[in-house]
C-alpha cells in the first residue's frame, strides 16, 4: 500500500497486487469488492479492466486499488512511479 497523501489530489491511498492468472485477478478484485461492501460498507466510484484481468483499477475515491497480471505489474511499475509515497505495509491475516 502506497499512502500518497502529500503527493497527490486525485488519491491518498494506492493498494497494489498482483494475481497469478485472469481468474485470481478476478477472484482478488472480487474479494476486494466484498470486503470493502460489508467491513466498511463502502462501493466503487468504478471498476475498469475487469474482464481482460490485465490491470483492474477500482476507485474507491480517495483509495485505488490495483490487482495487476504479473506482467502488468512489471511493466506499469507503479512504485517506481509513484516511489514519493509512502510504502505502508500490510499485516498478514
Amino acid at each position: 500500500m502506497l499512502d500518497l497523501t502529500d503527493i497527490t489530489a486525485f488519491a491518498d491511498y494506492f493498494v497494489i497486487c498482483t494475481g497469478g492468472n485472469k481468474p485470481q485477478i478476478q477472484a482478488i478484485s472480487d474479494e476486494v469488492g466484498l470486503q470493502m461492501k460489508h467491513v466498511a460498507r463502502e462501493l466503487p466510484h468504478s471498476v475498469e479492466g475487469y474482464n481482460q484481468a490485465e490491470w483492474v483499477l477500482v476507485d474507491y475515491g480517495d483509495l485505488l486499488v490495483h490487482v495487476f497480471s504479473p506482467q502488468s505489474r512489471e511493466y506499469y511499475d507503479l512504485e517506481r512511479l509513484w516511489r514519493g509515497g509512502k510504502l505502508i505495509p500490510i499485516p498478514p491475516e
